[in-house]
């Protein structure tokens, strides 16, 4: 499986931004769609993830501001990420979880939030 995320940039705080990752390959196999992130000195840490039937789960910092979906005929996922704030700035990275259980990574999008 190969993912290609894209949308990142630089924000305003209170702005907004849309994140994708586009999967080919073996992507009949994927189950889990993920958002992660990296902020610099910082661990990688969960952001969202969506099931391949649609369930949701999303990190208690990001709760109620950003929304994570997936559209399995274009084999895409999205991230909304609406007022953002600079401790939102990191690089992110989306992942998948084959039923298989192994894993990809694409290779991150820079997000900058500042005035």
């Amino acid at each position: 499986v190969q993912l290609q995320a894209s949308g990142g940039g630089l924000v305003q705080p209170g702005g907004s931004l849309r994140l994708s990752c586009a999967a080919s390959g073996s992507v009949f196999s994927i189950s889990v769609m993920g958002w992660y992130r990296q902020a610099p000195g910082k661990q990688r840490e969960l952001v969202a993830t969506i099931t391949d039937s649609g369930t949701t789960h999303y990190a208690g910092s990001v709760k109620g501001r950003f929304t994570i979906s997936r559209d399995n005929a274009k084999d895409t996922m999205y991230l909304k990420m609406n007022n953002l704030q600079p401790e939102d700035t990191a690089v992110y990275y989306c992942n998948v979880v084959l039923h298989t259980g192994s894993d990809y990574w694409g290779q991150g999008t820079q997000v900058t939030v500042s005035s």
